[in-house]
């Protein structure tokens, strides 16, 4: 069985604490050494007594004290990381964590230590300024939320959810060819749009507009967003409510119904 030795594992601070103490008897036995040939019996199992019970008392209570501080510390450190990386109001990812994540596998793909293959998309919600205006923000947050719980429940372990603006959101499908890339995108808009949003039961209807851009050798994170956010705009301007998406691989421009793509 493997032990953890992660900064925030008791298993670290076990594994520390006994060698640590471990390594203090062996010393003070070694230096007491010395002095052992000249004792007698009673006063060689004291020395060896004092050899043992000194180091292990007071070194394991260093080392014990020491790492449990250390892992509240690491702990801490990954607490304030998270949150750093979170948006406030969605728990997606905020717009700099998701940028930093996808340009991270993106140099990754490059020195082929991955799949060179994924998609992007960037998922807008329709009339949210309508949504505000009429029901007050607080119901906009409502909203915010339910859509970001709703495109989260469409994703696999490995893809990656952000919030990059204000009712604007993007994911990252790592390893997704062009049809499974259509097929999320086109999930997360269907079940938005049968997502029941009824704050004050008050029915408001929900729904996104979807642009994405699918990849197939070298990329960057910039030139994705741009022509993602091309056809996010080619979405809205078709009537909203829609998928607009792109290919960069021998396929071509792929727009309309997902049942016509084979």
């Amino acid at each position: 069985m493997r032990i953890d030795l992660s900064p925030t594992s008791w298993g670290r601070v076990i594994t520390v604490t006994v060698v640590g103490t471990a390594i203090c008897i062996a010393a003070a036995f070694f230096v007491d050494s010395y002095n052992f040939p000249s004792l007698s019996p009673d006063a060689l199992r004291w020395a060896q007594l004092t050899d043992l019970l000194l180091p292990l008392v007071l070194g394991g209570s260093f080392f014990s004290f020491l790492m449990y501080k250390m892992r509240q510390l690491a702990i801490a450190q990954k607490e304030l990381s998270i949150v750093a990386a979170t948006d406030s109001l969605t728990a997606v990812f905020n717009r700099g964590a998701f940028s930093m994540l996808v340009e991270a596998y993106l140099d990754q793909a490059r020195s082929q230590a991955v799949v060179n293959a994924g998609a992007l998309l960037i998922v807008d919600a329709d009339h949210f300024k309508t949504i505000n205006d009429r029901l007050g923000h607080d119901c906009g947050d409502q909203a915010l939320k339910l859509i970001a719980q709703t495109i989260k429940a469409q994703l696999r372990g490995a893809d990656i959810v952000g919030r990059i603006g204000g009712e604007e959101f993007a994911v990252f499908l790592p390893g997704a060819d062009p049809s499974q890339s259509w097929l999320v995108a086109e999930g997360i808009r269907r079940r938005i749009r049968e997502v029941e949003f009824a704050p004050g039961g008050r029915p408001c209807p929900l729904s996104v507009s979807i642009g994405g851009v699918a990849f197939s050798g070298p990329t960057t994170y910039a030139d994705m967003f741009v022509t993602a956010d091309r056809h996010l705009y080619k979405a809205k301007s078709n009537g909203r409510d829609q998928v607009s998406f792109e290919t960069t691989g021998p396929r071509g421009l792929l727009t309309g119904d997902p049942a016509t793509f084979h």
